[in-house]
C-alpha cells in the first residue's frame, strides 16, 4: 500500500516544489491538490462537513500549474488532483492541460475527480444541468478518454458532443491518466463502479470500512468489471495510526492519502512535522 499527501495548496502552504521534494525524499508515493477556481460570495450550497466553510477554500492555487511545479522538482513522485472539478472546465482545454502535465512529468499524473458540492460555483461556469451532473461527468470522462486515445477523436453524447478533431500530443500513459472518482453517495458509488479506474472514499463517511469496500467491489463485479483492476484510494480525514494503516492495507486499499486535520488548515507550519512523523511508517505498510 502507498501513502499519499493531500494539501489545500494555498499561498500560505509550502510551495509545491518544496513540498514535492520533501515527500519524494521521505518515500511518499504521491502528492494531491484539490481545485476551486472561485467561491461565490452569495452561496446557498451547504458546506458538506457542516458549519462554516474554512477560509483556505477561498485561496486555492490552480492544481495543474502547481503539479507541474512539483513535477519539475521530482522524478518519481506521482501527481494527483484530489479532487479536480472536471465539469467546471472546457473539455478540450482540460484534456490538453492534463495530457501536457502527463507528458512533461513522464506519465506520473492521476486524476481524482468528483461532481462538486457548490451549485453556485458550478452554475457560474457551466450551462449543464446541476441535477444531471453525474451523467455529465460520465460523458466528460469518456470524451477526454477519446481525446487522449483516438487519432481523430470524436464523441457523441447527450451532454458532450463533437465531431472528429485532432488533439495532440497524447498523454504519456497509454489510455491517459487513471480517473479516480471521489463520491460517497449511492449515485456516486454506482458511477465509480461503472466507469472509473478507481474509487476515492473518505474514511469517516464509511460507517463500516470493511463492509463498504466489500460492497463497492461487489458493485464493480456486478457490472462485469474486475474489482482488482479498480484501485481504492482512501482519504483519511482523521489522522490514522499504524494499526489503522495496516488494516486498510490488509483490506486491499491501494493507497491512503493523509493531510493535516481540518482545524490545522490555517496553520501551514503543521505540514512538515506531519510529513516527518509518517515517513517511518511507509516501509511498514508497503
Amino acid at each position: 500500500m502507498h501513502l499519499g499527501f493531500n494539501s489545500m495548496n494555498t499561498p500560505r502552504d509550502p510551495r509545491p516544489e518544496v513540498l514535492a521534494r520533501a515527500l519524494e525524499e521521505r518515500g511518499y508515493e504521491s502528492l494531491w491538490f484539490g481545485e476551486h477556481s472561485h467561491i461565490p460570495v452569495a452561496r446557498k450550497s451547504p458546506y458538506p462537513a457542516g458549519g462554516e466553510m474554512p477560509d483556505p477554500y477561498k485561496m486555492m492555487r490552480d492544481p495543474y500549474v502547481s503539479l507541474m511545479a512539483a513535477a519539475a522538482a521530482t522524478t518519481r513522485l506521482r501527481l494527483g488532483t484530489g479532487i479536480a472539478l472536471l465539469l467546471e472546465r472546457d473539455v478540450f482545454s482540460q484534456a490538453k492541460t492534463i495530457a501536457t502535465l502527463d507528458q512533461l512529468s513522464n506519465g506520473r499524473t492521476i486524476i481524482g475527480t468528483g461532481v462538486g458540492w457548490n451549485e453556485e460555483e458550478f452554475a457560474n461556469v457551466s450551462k449543464q444541468p446541476w441535477n444531471k451532473r453525474y451523467g455529465v461527468m460520465r460523458e466528460t470522462v469518456a470524451a477526454m478518454r477519446a481525446l487522449w486515445t483516438q487519432p481523430e477523436a470524436e464523441y457523441h453524447g447527450e451532454h458532450v458532443n463533437f465531431d472528429k478533431v485532432w488533439s495532440l500530443p497524447k498523454p504519456s500513459q497509454a489510455g491517459g491518466p487513471k480517473i479516480v472518482f471521489g463520491s460517497m453517495g449511492p449515485m456516486g458509488i454506482k458511477h465509480a463502479a461503472e466507469w472509473a479506474d478507481g474509487w476515492m472514499p473518505v474514511d469517516v463517511a464509511l460507517p463500516d470500512v470493511a463492509q463498504g469496500l466489500k460492497d463497492f467491489r461487489q458493485a464493480v463485479k456486478d457490472r462485469g468489471r474486475d474489482p482488482d483492476k479498480v484501485e481504492i484510494t482512501m482519504v483519511a480525514m482523521q489522522t490514522p495510526d499504524l494499526d489503522t494503516l495496516k488494516r486498510y492495507r490488509d483490506l486491499g486499499v491501494h493507497r491512503v492519502n493523509i493531510g493535516v486535520a481540518m482545524d490545522l488548515w490555517d496553520k501551514p507550519e503543521a505540514i512538515m512535522p506531519m510529513i516527518d512523523k509518517f515517513a517511518p511508517l511507509i516501509p511498514q505498510i508497503a
